[in-house]
């Protein structure tokens, strides 16, 4: 199938500005996935404005040198630095500067200066059934479910090439018909009490994203909506235990109101069975350390806290000096309000490290130790912080975390099986 190109973006593709840079981007990016054209986007979340090497931050400013704007709302994910000065990001020169560089890039561009992995908890929330072009995991994961909008996971600089033309290829879970639940995820034989814990869902986030890969499956026997900050963990944790871009909860995410809809009317080619064991084994898989008897740090927010879980979090320490750091990331949305009503004060008087515009998998922040152990109560953290942090992991709730920094040492609740 060739891809059709109105006149239009031909003549956009034949310029030599950026914005015909970016366009050529789109067009050959639609021609590898055997696109039959381009649709417009309604918006964008740029991944690709986090630093990772020089080629990053040129590729940035040439679109900025070619004077590319983004044609349509973008808002960016977590940056290299932590611009509000909250904490102390330990990137050296020329890397420290390159980052700022690729920063400022972007804000040229026209790009929100959001640089948080939860922009739909910062009032970026597309409409059902809108397509739009969004990049970070769990953002994307989040969009497609729990919104209903229609994005493919956009890779960094495919991502800002999209916003700037307003378009992106006609493919994947842009289409409808790719959108249908294939496979069904039971977790009814779960206890309830289990189902409605705050531990329950990285851990089946995890254990979905492991045993689904790439495919679009429903979530049945939950009985009723488990808050945004559940779907976020859910998603956050399939999207980096498998390559999930979509997922319907039946009864729960717009686009499952029932089990037969979702399917489409066809039979699952998978039914999988949750059992209790398979739940404790998942639990247990995300920890990485060993025997630990101390912890270094602990760290939650991936994706970014939102206003309700830091208000969790002083419940928690409720006044308490911590003996370890918390370093809990926020975007700066949630950081205006804590300052608003004291929290911030409060908070960090505990002991708690907050971390805006970024976190503490993606930039050193962590104090450099050899064998440190760290605490978290994200899926996705626990995911990726051995190999970006070096820290081996202990996976525990929320409150296990809090205890666990007050005494020093780890502190934890296994789920029954």
């Amino acid at each position: 199938m060739s891809l059709q190109l109105s006149d239009a973006e031909r003549k956009i593709a034949a310029g030599s500005d950026g914005q015909a840079m970016a366009m050529r981007i789109v067009i050959d990016s639609a021609r590898l996935l055997g696109a039959p054209r381009l649709i417009p986007v309604a918006s964008a979340h740029i991944d690709g404005a986090l630093y990772h090497g020089d080629s990053g931050t040129l590729f940035a400013e040439k679109l900025v040198e070619g004077g590319a704007k983004v044609a349509v709302r973008s808002t960016l994910n977590v940056g290299a630095l932590d611009l509000m000065g909250c904490s102390r990001v330990r990137l050296e020169e020329p890397a420290r500067g390159m980052a700022r560089r690729m920063m400022d890039a972007y804000r040229k561009l026209g790009c929100e200066q959001s640089w948080t992995c939860a922009p739909y908890q910062a009032g970026h929330r597309p409409a059902l059934g809108s397509d739009v072009a969004w990049g970070e995991s769990n953002a994307v994961v989040f969009c497609n479910s729990v919104l209903g909008a229609r994005t493919n996971r956009y890779g960094d600089f495919l991502d800002i090439a999209c916003a700037i033309t307003g378009r992106a290829a006609d493919y994947g879970l842009h289409r409808p018909e790719n959108r249908r639940a294939t496979l069904v995820f039971d977790v009814s034989a779960l206890p309830a009490a289990f189902l409605t814990s705050e531990i329950a869902w990285p851990v089946l986030g995890s254990l979905y994203g492991r045993e689904v890969g790439n495919a679009v499956g429903v979530v049945t026997g939950i009985s009723k909506h488990p808050g945004e900050d559940a779907l976020k963990a859910f998603g956050a944790a399939a999207a980096s235990s498998g390559a999930v871009g979509l997922f319907h909860i039946a009864g729960v995410t717009p686009e499952a109101p029932d089990l037969a809809a979702v399917l489409g009317g066809e039979v699952p080619e998978t039914t999988i069975n949750v059992t209790p064991q398979m739940a404790f084994d998942t639990q247990r898989r995300l920890s990485t350390a060993v025997a630990a008897s101390s912890i270094d740090a602990v760290a939650i927010g991936s994706p970014h806290l939102s206003l309700s879980e830091f208000e969790a979090l002083e419940r928690l320490i409720a006044g308490r000096r911590l003996k370890v750091p918390v370093y809990a990331c926020t975007g700066r949305h949630v950081l205006s309000e804590l300052e608003k009503t004291g929290q911030r004060k409060a908070l960090e008087a505990c002991g708690v490290v907050i971390v805006a515009d970024t976190c503490v998998v993606v930039t050193p922040i962590l104090p450099e130790l050899r064998d440190g152990i760290l605490m978290t109560n994200s899926g996705k953290f626990a995911q990726y912080a051995p190999g970006n942090t070096g820290y081996a992991v202990l996976y525990g709730s929320l409150a296990d975390c809090v205890e666990s920094a007050i005494l020093g040492k780890p502190r934890l609740t296994e789920i029954a099986s």
